[in-house]
């Protein structure tokens, strides 16, 4: 049986971000426990945060569905995530739009058509995605260590070999 009360305090236009391990699934709450979000065009159902469901998928359909159905068992909050940089939409044209966007069919890219990048052109009027940030500083970090390992070692090696002339 679906909850009748979910622990949540979202009011409409709100970004609802849900926890799924590395990956994170955002969506808008439109009221009403329900969310508007991005479901991969191939999902035969199940749990929505395998992470391989996404990336399998070049396309997804705008989809309306309770809160609970998307969430399932995973963890999940209400983060505005921009609210302190950027200035809001209303809400009204945040739900408006969400749901005329139901049952489109968008491409997908984790990189620069995600989920969370659905969701705060939705709130904000710009595509954004903390997470692909992240990641992309993490990837630079480590491949910014393996090139000073790298640049390491052969000064190291260079030096040992003038040293033993």
């Amino acid at each position: 049986m679906a909850p009748t009360l979910f622990d949540i305090d979202a009011k409409p236009g709100d970004l609802i971000e849900i926890f799924c391990g590395m990956y994170h699934h955002w969506a808008v709450f439109i009221g009403g426990y329900e969310v508007v979000h991005l479901i991969p065009t191939t999902h035969g159902g199940g749990d929505l945060c395998e992470l391989f469901t996404f990336l399998d998928s070049s396309k997804v359909t705008v989809r309306r569905q309770k809160i609970w159905e998307v969430v399932g068992s995973n963890r999940f909050h209400v983060n505005n995530l921009l609210d302190d940089e950027c200035q809001p939409r209303e809400p009204g044209i945040i739900v408006s739009e969400a749901l005329k966007m139901v049952g489109q069919e968008r491409l997908y890219n984790a990189a620069t058509h995600n989920s969370e990048h659905f969701v705060t052109e939705l709130r904000y009027g710009k595509p954004e995605s903390r997470q692909v940030q992240t990641a992309a500083v993490i990837g630079g970090v480590a491949t910014a260590g393996v090139a000073i390992a790298v640049v390491g070692a052969a000064l190291f090696s260079a030096f040992r070999k003038n040293k033993d002339k």
